[in-house]
């Protein structure tokens, strides 16, 4: 195994230029999927996030058979089958979840048939689902750089709404805040931040980098803006150390990312002040749960976007 100075090393070696390449698409790729998932977790729309993810299927596939935008592909996939669904719904004898489940897996069953069409499909196939760090080009890193941006200018540009909208529906509407227009614009946010990472760790896993560094994030802190730093650096140390893992290792990187955030969640479930060590110990004093309680009571009091509550 290698030590992180050989690590480092082989990251300025010439004959290596791959290298660093992939380490910075993967920060820059946890970045963004650390903010934009933090609207994830505290909206609770992990299975929304995983539903886009296969809803980008085909057209990541049709861009790849042409050879196309691959963010303009897949945005255009994600979107459709997202409205299809916001159609579809309207019929008040189907449930959300399950038109959720039926567009968008028919959407992924449709990537693959696309897919298949291509020459020597299975590795490209393998590439879209497990992703392929390491074979990352200089118009891939320009591609996620300005998308990851444009999503980063986006939220920030809306971020107050898009906190009202996910903590208080019906306050935002009184407010006279375009809910329809927020959700739409999330959709377009989390369909973008899937498109860039799918090379990364693949169309299977991307919800990983989506959810877990931010639901991680929730476990330490009750305040959003903390969450929202939190959650990219959680996810820039699992991109790193696990790239170094699989590099040093010959493990699929994709995997081992996910696998090192994976640990630092469940480190931190056990540690954090919400873990499974404060549960324990909020069951043998109960006078510690009251105050913690009347304390949550104060913080759900306090001004919106300043601090995390759960959704209404």
């Amino acid at each position: 195994m290698l030590s992180p100075l050989d690590f480092l090393s082989d990251l300025t070696n010439p004959l290596l230029s791959f290298l660093p390449k992939a380490l910075l698409v993967a920060l820059v790729c946890s970045v963004v999927a650390g903010v934009i998932g933090s609207h994830v977790v505290l909206r609770g729309m992990a299975f929304i996030g995983d539903a886009v993810a296969h809803s980008v299927f085909p057209g990541l596939a049709v861009a790849f058979l042409m050879q196309g935008s691959l963010l303009l592909g897949g945005s255009i996939a994600g979107l459709t089958t997202a409205i299809l669904v916001a159609v579809v719904s309207q019929n008040r004898r189907l449930k959300e979840d399950s038109v959720i489940g039926i567009l968008f897996v028919g959407a992924f069953a449709l990537g693959i048939v696309i897919i298949s069409r291509a020459p020597g499909y299975s590795g490209s196939l393998q590439q879209f689902l497990f992703g392929s760090i390491t074979g990352i080009t200089d118009d891939d890193i320009v591609m996620v750089c300005v998308a990851g941006a444009l999503v980063l200018a986006l939220e920030w540009a809306v971020h107050k709404e898009l906190v009202t909208v996910g903590l208080d529906r019906e306050t935002a509407r009184a407010s006279d805040l375009p809910v329809f227009a927020l959700d739409l614009l999330l959709y377009v946010l989390v369909t973008m931040t899937v498109v860039i990472s799918v090379q990364v760790i693949g169309n299977v896993l991307v919800l990983a980098l989506l959810v877990t560094p931010a639901a991680t994030a929730r476990l330490l802190t009750d305040r959003l803006g903390q969450m929202m730093v939190l959650a990219p650096v959680i996810g820039g140390f699992s991109a790193l150390v696990g790239l170094y893992l699989s590099w040093s290792i010959d493990l699929p990187a994709g995997g081992t990312i996910v696998l090192v955030a994976t640990a630092v969640f469940l480190a931190c479930w056990l540690v954090a002040p919400r873990g499974l060590l404060a549960l324990r110990l909020d069951c043998t004093a109960p006078h510690h749960r009251h105050a913690r309680v009347a304390d949550d009571t104060h913080r759900a009091h306090l001004e919106v976007g300043l601090h995390v509550t759960d959704p209404q």
